[in-house]
């Protein structure tokens, strides 16, 4: 997992930095203002190793009059004239005669390396001997060596060895720095438990005495964001007071209060923010050419968008040794703020910094080795850096390794080493090792599951920024597996994960809405979660946005649409992205474009090349292509495709572009079958039924049949209902067939409507029931099915087989019949337009329909203009035969030439008598 806040990890750069520098003199110096020292009593006073008791015991004051201590100012006097060698040898001399200040001297000698190497470790044995004997200095040694021991600077770091010290300094009324210090413990609870209350008390007493550190401590507890109570004036009461001190000493030269004091006027500043001020002190405290200076105010200028100018700033800092400008400078030419990134100019100032010690460059460029992004990938140099931090105990280092060594794609896991790397990150206060903790608890990854600890634990993270904490107990809410599922709080944790700007909660969040279970409390809302998401590079909603647009969910169907976000999203390298572009093309070649559907076919979607297939076959869009049908089938079924396999089965059964072999086609079905394909299953079942091309295998074709019934196929209801109502190799079984042919018709196949109204309207097979008969025949009829049309509208027309009569809709539904092709339909309206039983006479319509009728070979119609013809001419006896000759001879010729021998045929009474009669002696009910 990335630490998604990494590339703006900076130090708190106005001040940190120029604090320890200013405050470090007033460890170092010992010439804090004496004050009336602060009450300890109800301090808790920790128990420390016994070779340190002497400094605690109190003892007998060190036996010094006047000239002795004149004899240790003039050798301290020595030192600072820069006289170093006599001073200290003055200073050695008079430590040996058993002086506790000549101690205190050297102490602080080593300590701020004044002429001589710095060598913290000596300075602490010097002030641990100046404390064992008490005199006035004892109180400012121990607050020296305090500070060396909790800072672990030359010595072992001990923070309750520091805290006895500290308190034994205020005890011994040290002052103002003392009591500040004391109240940096009892805030952060340093050798002790943390206790704000007296930590207050004690900051209030520094501040009386105008001490900097207390005035800031108090206004940054009282603050907004403070770690006391909240208290606004009171926060900027003790900021001002701070302000002025800054001020005075930053116009009488002091760079670090320049500095100082541009931080309190920073965006997050304890002051009211003013850009101006700000920049104007920074600005100043840089025209010293001081390279921290140099350095703060570069990354004011590289962060207010002044790249260029911070830039140099940051070199020239960087050049001169300042090691935090080396950091900054690094991560920036990494591509951050704005910079065009340059990977050996980063690398150099990263590894000069992490070679100094930086574990901030040490964790920077240890990252960039491991992603690879900027820098070249170099995975073992990357971990090699995080650990050196880590050993530093970095918060961050140690969380970014727990993260490594969890993933898998950085090669084999080390679980139980990732978890140790993770605990010491929270302990170190990192929320990211916290959250990710939390996530491997919630995951159960290294660590057993255990949904308490991961809500403790991510909650925590969430409360410290860690967007992605939110977004995690959200999504687990949300998926109901390691936690309860709660909608409500999923929902709300995913809207503050997004709020904040995560893409992906985003996306988990619009996806939610799309696909459930969380509902929509305004519309659009969904969309407008996940088009956000993707405009910040989120590939996965990019294709949630495609298929939503493709599917119409919760948004207007726009394919075009669909296709835009896929793309991009296929351009961004999501894995599904092209799968689900193909669909949608697939939609598109749905509705007709078969170019989509061809780009479709060419992605890889096996469902497309199978509708290509198809197309290609039937000239659906595209003119008939056999050799391309075949191609695109063959490829769908190679992909697995069943209905592509059914396709290329009735291929070759039906000889349709290829050679006829029906043991091609029946493999084909088989394996159609075998995918789960009901159409196959139909198909086969019925050619085994009927014993078509292969011999008959009814039991196994009943199977098939049943087996696609019941998947939902009703054209195999159809087969089986008229199997059973014919006995066609079966045994005649009419109510199965009832119950087959009504499921298929309730299902909406108008075929199986059509035959059981016919069988109701008949009564051969099943009682008639007029009802019924009416009922499936007008389903069938309004679905556009002629043979239904046509006999429902003779019953209509004539009030035949208990059918009411409605002559209107009768008609009408002859006519569309008629229209549509229906020869008997034709016949049976150009008999009823000559006759005009029911209709009023129309000898025009008349010979039309029967010339339509007959031209397709109908043969009533035929015979009837046949009689016609014979009865026209006198010819009442003679050969029939010889007439339909005739018939076909006119037929066969021009047809408007024909149509006119009609209505002039019709126009001898004789002829229209024949008609009529021929008319009244047909009885049938239907025509074929």
């Amino acid at each position: 997992m990335t630490d998604p806040t990494l590339r703006n990890v900076t130090r708190s750069a106005g001040s940190a930095r120029w604090l320890a520098t200013a405050t470090a003199a007033l460890w170092l110096g010992g010439c804090a203002t004496g004050g009336g020292g602060m009450q300890t009593s109800g301090l808790p006073e920790p128990a420390v190793d016994s070779q340190y008791s002497d400094w605690f015991d109190g003892g007998a004051p060190a036996d010094m009059d006047s000239m002795d201590w004149g004899r240790v100012d003039m050798a301290s006097q020595a030192v600072e004239s820069g006289n170093t060698s006599d001073g200290i040898a003055q200073l050695r001399a008079l430590a040996r005669q058993g002086y506790p200040p000549a101690y205190y001297e050297l102490g602080k000698v080593y300590a701020q390396g004044l002429g001589v190497a710095r060598d913290p470790a000596k300075a602490a044995e010097y002030y641990g001997e100046a404390i064992r004997t008490p005199t006035s200095i004892q109180g400012y040694a121990s607050l020296n060596l305090a500070r060396l021991y909790l800072a672990g600077d030359g010595v072992q770091r001990n923070e309750t060895l520091a805290y006895r010290l500290v308190k034994q300094a205020v005890e011994a009324g040290t002052g103002g720095s003392a009591e500040d210090m004391m109240g940096d413990m009892l805030a952060q609870g340093q050798g002790v438990p943390a206790d704000p209350r007296m930590a207050i008390k004690f900051y209030e007493s520094a501040a009386k005495q105008n001490h900097e550190g207390a005035l800031r401590a108090l206004a940054e507890a009282y603050s907004e964001n403070g770690w006391y109570q909240q208290n606004l004036s009171q926060s900027r009461a003790y900021a001002r007071r701070y302000a002025d001190i800054l001020e005075k000493k930053a116009n009488a030269g002091d760079v670090g209060a320049m500095v100082n004091l541009a931080s309190l006027y920073s965006q997050n500043g304890l002051l009211e923010p003013d850009p101006d001020k700000r920049r104007q002190w920074l600005m100043r405290a840089a025209d010293s050419g001081n390279p921290e200076a140099l350095a703060e105010t570069g990354e004011m200028l590289l962060a207010s968008g002044d790249t260029q100018r911070g830039m140099d700033l940051l070199r020239q800092a960087a050049e001169a040794g300042d090691v935090e400008a080396m950091e900054h400078l690094g991560n920036a030419l990494l591509g951050e703020n704005g910079v065009t990134p340059n990977p050996t100019q980063a690398e150099h100032w990263l590894s000069m910094a992490a070679d100094q010690g930086s574990t901030y460059a040490q964790v920077v460029l240890g990252r960039a080795y491991l992603e690879g992004n900027v820098l070249p990938a170099q995975p073992n140099r990357g971990i090699d850096l995080l650990e050196q931090a880590a050993r530093e105990n970095d918060p961050l280092a140690l969380a970014v390794l727990g993260g490594v060594y969890l993933d898998p794609e950085n090669g084999p896991t080390q679980p139980q080493r990732a978890i140790e790397y993770l605990q010491r990150g929270h302990e170190a206060g990192s929320s990211y090792a916290t959250a990710q903790l939390g996530e491997a608890y919630l995951e159960g990854n290294g660590v057993a599951p255990d949904g308490v600890r991961a809500v403790q634990l991510l909650k925590e993270a969430a409360a410290e920024g860690q967007v992605f904490a939110s977004r995690l107990l959200g999504e687990a809410y949300l998926e109901g597996e390691v936690l309860n599922s709660d909608p409500v709080k999923a929902e709300q944790l995913l809207k503050q994960a997004a709020e904040a700007g995560d893409t992906t909660a985003m996306t988990k969040l619009g996806v939610a809405y799309l696909d459930g279970p969380l509902q929509e409390t305004e519309p659009g809302q969904a969309v407008r979660l996940l088009e956000t998401a993707a405009e910040g590079g989120d590939a996965y909603a990019m294709v949630e946005l495609g298929r939503a647009y493709r599917e119409g969910n919760l948004v207007n169907q726009d394919l075009a649409q669909s296709e835009y976000w896929l793309k991009r999203a296929q351009q961004a390298g999501h894995d599904s992205a092209t799968d689900a572009l193909s669909r949608t093309y697939r939609a598109r070649g749905e509705r007709g474009d078969i170019d989509a559907l061809k780009r479709a076919a060419e992605l890889g979607d096996p469902s497309a090349m199978a509708d290509l297939g198809r197309a290609y076959l039937n000239g659906s869009g595209v003119s008939p292509n056999y050799r391309e049908a075949r191609l695109w089938l063959e490829r769908a079924y190679d992909e697995g495709h069943a209905g592509a396999a059914a396709s290329l089965g009735n291929m070759y059964l039906e000889g349709k572009g290829v050679k006829q072999n029906a043991t091609h086609g029946i493999n084909y079905l088989k394996s159609a079958v075998a995918r789960g394909n009901a159409g196959a299953r139909r198909d086969l079942g019925r050619i085994l039924l009927e014993g078509r091309l292969v011999p008959a295998e009814p039991q196994r074709g009943l199977e098939l049949l049943r087996q696609a019934a019941t998947s939902g196929d009703d054209a195999a209801s159809l087969t089986l209902g008229e199997a059973y109502l014919e006995g066609h190799n079966v045994e005649q079984d009419i109510d199965t067939a009832v119950r087959y042919l009504t499921q298929a018709a309730e299902r909406g196949n108008p075929h199986a409507a059509q035959a059981l109204g016919e069988a109701y309207l008949k009564g051969d097979v099943v009682e008639q029931d007029a009802e019924l008969a009416k009922k499936w025949l007008t389903r069938s009829a309004n679905a556009g099915v002629a043979w239904s049309q046509s006999i429902l509208g003779r019953a209509l027309l004539y009030g035949t087989a208990g059918i009411e009569k409605d002559v209107e809709r009768g008609r009408q539904l002859m006519t569309q019949a008629a229209e549509s092709g229906h020869p008997g339909a034709q016949a049976s309206l150009g008999r009823e337009y000559l006759a005009g039983e029911v209709l009023d006479v129309d000898t025009n319509r008349g010979a039309e329909w029967l010339y339509k009728a007959a031209s397709q070979g109908h043969s009533t119609a035929r015979l009837a203009l046949a009689k016609a013809y014979l009865w026209a001419n006198g010819l009442e006896g003679a050969n029939q035969q010889q007439a339909l000759l005739w018939l076909d001879k006119v037929i066969d010729g021009d047809s408007q030439i024909a149509l006119q021998t009609m209505r002039d045929l019709l126009e001898d009474e004789k002829a229209v008598e024949a008609i009529q009669r021929a008319a009244a002696d047909e009885s049938e009910v239907t025509e074929s």
